[in-house]
């Protein structure tokens, strides 16, 4: 990548494939360090004692904060576009490493949770509304490459913490603030084309954006469905991102790093889905693509809990390619639901994911505390059925009455 920003003389009619890479990749170095204390789960509990409910605690402190700030600071960007917050989202989240690589206990790893949860929060809309500016109409595409740069940059955290920070120590977080001065640089150097984008945007004529063609109460039911799916899938995911690893331990007799890299596996799974959904949804529609991810989980997530090492392995990586599919269709179904209100729908979403997985994270925690990891993975294997609901969703025909096709 160069050091001189090249601006597109037609955003809207040609993919900045360049911009969309640089918030891709800020996305990956974003989430590889979020998932730094995720990583360090198995360490913690052993060194201070922390109990699975504990566990699901530290994931809902990092998370929360998304669900409560994420709307209202892409509600805040919507109104005034802030170009530079991206660059200090990423400060936030390297100050979030230093205080988890210096923490001696459960408050302290607490508090630097919801500081690296508060960097991420800044980070999502804002760099989700600067892949769809970037997209020249390729909506899905331009969110799919987004999404799967923080996919891949999660998958890379149970390969850094097998490789350095189970070996090496707590401490050894303290080296991934190099992760975030390098993601500050490329999210000012996006920043820069933030800056342009709208200068030149504010010398064209303005276009008027549509309204919503669907009534306040089938908005209303639109957006409880979606949540209902989000709740479904990420409660899964975040139930595998958090515990996975335990439930390798408690049922196979895995160690701590061998189970990382089964862990690595399902999460570039993930990865892989993330990238496929977007693109399949733009050709296909996105309904379709919502209907498969979330249903066509199902059967391997209800296979999962009864098998022996190989094949729970194997079914975890098609739980991974085909529930992760969705989330970029998602993410452009509803900004379609409400059109002019890209950063405020896109932190709807992201906050919610994050707040119902980590609310379900801890849950699942003091459920597992109770009756054991196995048998939380065997009752959340039934999540996906809520992929039923996708019926109530409205059809295209209702968001864009001007087009021919259903």
């Amino acid at each position: 990548m160069t050091s001189t920003v090249a601006f597109p003389a037609h955003d809207a009619q040609r993919t900045a494939l360049s911009i969309i890479l640089a918030v891709s990749g800020a996305h990956l170095l974003n989430d590889l360090l979020q998932f730094m204390l995720p990583a360090l789960y198995p360490m913690l509990r052993e060194n201070y004692g922390l109990s699975y409910f504990q566990i699901g605690m530290l994931t809902l402190g990092q998370q929360i904060t998304a669900c409560l700030l994420q709307p209202a600071f892409g509600l805040s960007g919507d109104l005034k576009p802030k170009p530079y917050i991206l660059a200090l989202s990423m400060g936030i989240v390297g100050v979030g490493v230093a205080m988890l690589a210096a923490a001696n206990g459960f408050w302290l790893l607490f508090i630097a949770a919801v500081v690296m949860g508060t960097g991420s929060a800044l980070f999502h809309p804002e760099a989700s509304r600067v892949a769809r500016m970037a997209s020249g109409g390729r909506l899905g595409f331009a969110q799919s490459l987004f999404q799967v740069g923080g996919n891949a940059g999660t998958a890379l955290g149970p390969l850094a913490a097998a490789l350095i920070l189970l070996p090496m120590g707590q401490g050894s977080v303290f080296w991934f603030l190099a992760v975030a001065v390098v993601g500050f640089a490329l999210l000012t150097w996006v920043g820069r084309w933030f800056v342009e984008h709208q200068r030149q945007a504010a010398s064209r004529p303005k276009v008027a954006v549509a309204k919503p063609a669907l009534s306040r109460q089938r908005l209303i039911v639109a957006f409880a469905v979606i949540g209902m799916l989000l709740l479904s899938k990420f409660i899964y995911i975040d139930l595998m991102k958090s515990y996975y690893a335990f439930f390798l331990i408690e049922k196979f007799g895995l160690s701590a790093t061998e189970a990382q890299y089964y862990l690595f596996a399902f999460l570039g799974s993930v990865a892989a889905g993330t990238f496929f959904g977007g693109p399949i949804g733009d050709r296909y529609g996105r309904l379709a693509v919502i209907w498969v991810s979330i249903l066509g989980a199902l059967p391997f997530t209800l296979a999962l809990p009864y098998l022996d090492l190989f094949w729970t392995a194997v079914m975890s990586i098609m739980v991974g390619l085909i529930l992760s599919s969705a989330f970029s269709a998602m993410v452009v179904y509803a900004q379609e639901l409400v059109p002019g209100k890209v950063g405020m729908i896109a932190g709807f979403v992201f906050g919610f994911a994050f707040g119902i997985g980590a609310l379900g994270a801890a849950v699942m925690g003091a459920l597992a505390d109770w009756i054991g990891m196995v048998a939380v993975f065997q009752i959340c294997a039934f999540l996906p059925a809520l992929g039923f609901l996708t019926i109530l969703l409205p059809k295209t025909a209702e968001l864009h009455p001007e087009r021919k096709t259903a």
